[in-house]
């Protein structure tokens, strides 16, 4: 510790005194804070996806788009999910084939889990991966959502707090962070999230709600196509006694 910081917590004792640290409070540019302690989704849906910071530090493949909630006094809220001939899931010809509804309790977490890309045959991982989101990441038609998942995201109660990890073969290795808050919070955070297979996802309940999300994804439901990584968290573990109890 230097001499400065001696003298001022020479009040407490040489124990205290060594355990101390000293929070960082310096800005954050807005990539390292995606990639680090994480930003409000309704930033997100705001930036322009053509700007050079945006492209470098934007998980191909991602969409994040804003949506609008009608508060309505003394009844609730109403908010549209999504229009299939209209918006984001019209321009890159994505519908569901199946829509789902989760609930996660408050404190608890989903762990990474990835979808697997579906990769042509004759074709390597990483030739496909580039020509899909880097040679022609606007060509939409040769998508194979019949055969890959895709999961098109909606949070309508609660706060989530959203981790994406990019694993494909051939593409950067990228990380987007972000808290998106649900239908009975109405305002900017309130997203849609469009997440393409190979990106690893982990969502946590922030705050003391329980987390309400619909889903919808491009296959139907297919037990092989969930890839489990760093999952321990979703596990309640008994009490060690009751462990050996039951030994």
């Amino acid at each position: 510790m230097a001499t400065h910081k001696k003298q001022l917590w020479q009040g407490i004792n040489p124990a205290a005194q060594k355990a101390l640290v000293t929070r960082d409070y310096t800005s954050l540019s807005f990539a390292d804070r995606l990639a680090g302690a994480g930003i409000e989704a309704g930033r997100l849906a705001a930036a322009d996806r053509k700007s050079a910071e945006t492209r470098d530090i934007w998980i191909p493949g991602v969409e994040i788009f804003p949506r609008q909630i009608h508060y309505q006094r003394h009844r609730g809220v109403f908010g549209e999910l999504v229009r299939r001939d209209d918006g984001i899931v019209r321009r890159i010809g994505f519908w569901p084939t199946q829509w789902a509804n989760a609930r996660m309790f408050a404190q608890t977490a989903k762990g990474f889990h990835v979808h697997p890309p579906s990769i042509p045959k004759g074709t390597k991982p990483a030739n496909w991966m580039r020509r899909l989101f880097i040679d022609e990441p606007e060509n939409y038609s040769i998508r194979p959502y019949a055969s890959e998942q895709w999961d098109v995201m909606f949070f309508v109660q609660g706060v989530a707090e959203m981790i994406l990890r990019d694993v494909r073969a051939g593409l950067p290795t990228r990380t987007m962070r972000f808290f998106v808050e649900g239908d009975n919070h109405p305002g900017a955070n309130n997203i849609g999230i469009v997440v393409p297979p190979g990106v690893a996802h982990a969502i946590r309940v922030e705050g003391s709600e329980d987390l309400i999300m619909v889903y919808g994804t491009s296959t139907s439901f297919h037990p092989e196509f969930e890839g489990r990584i760093a999952s321990e968290v979703e596990t309640a573990q008994l009490p060690e006694s009751w462990e050996q109890f039951l030994k």
